[in-house]
């Protein structure tokens, strides 16, 4: 006889997801609100038509938060199928700037539900925007979890 697992049996693991249409999207903009990161740990490579981040991730999934405090966790933000990259609000000069990710949105365009614009909405009033040819994004973490530096989760006000 066999007997279903438990969510008490399964493990904590590194997320390493894709979103490939706007309700997968909305799962990875969920988990990377409040992640952290200058302007030096993001890449346009046009050759390989990608944007990637080196995010600070708060770790918004985590169920043990009550047990061992706040963590975060560097993760690899990729938008694939890149054909331009704007920004707006964003000194690119600045390097030391810690800029703040409020959400991930993708605006199709009007004659399919592929193809549009990915933006990074940042706090303070910045963008990140890029035009895609067909929606794929990837969120993988790649260090283990740490105690948030604050050690406490961000806070919105209600």
């Amino acid at each position: 006889m066999t007997e279903d697992a438990k969510f008490e049996d399964g493990r904590e693991a590194p997320l390493n997801l894709g979103a490939f249409d706007a309700e997968d999207l909305e799962v990875l903009s969920s988990l990377v609100q409040d992640a952290v990161f200058t302007i030096t740990d993001m890449a346009w490579r046009p050759q390989e038509r990608r944007l990637a981040f080196l995010v600070n991730r708060f770790r918004w999934e985590d169920e043990g938060r009550q047990r061992h405090g706040a963590e975060r966790v560097r993760s690899v933000l990729v938008i694939d199928n890149v054909l331009g990259v704007a920004s707006q609000g964003i000194d690119r000069g600045d390097t030391g700037t810690i800029l703040s990710v409020l959400s991930i949105g993708f605006e199709p365009d009007a004659a399919d539900d592929v193809s549009g614009y990915i933006t990074l909405t940042l706090a303070g009033d910045g963008a990140v925007r890029a035009r895609i040819e067909a929606l794929e994004v990837s969120l993988r973490d790649v260090t283990r979890p740490y105690r948030a530096p604050s050690r406490k989760a961000p806070d919105h006000g209600a």
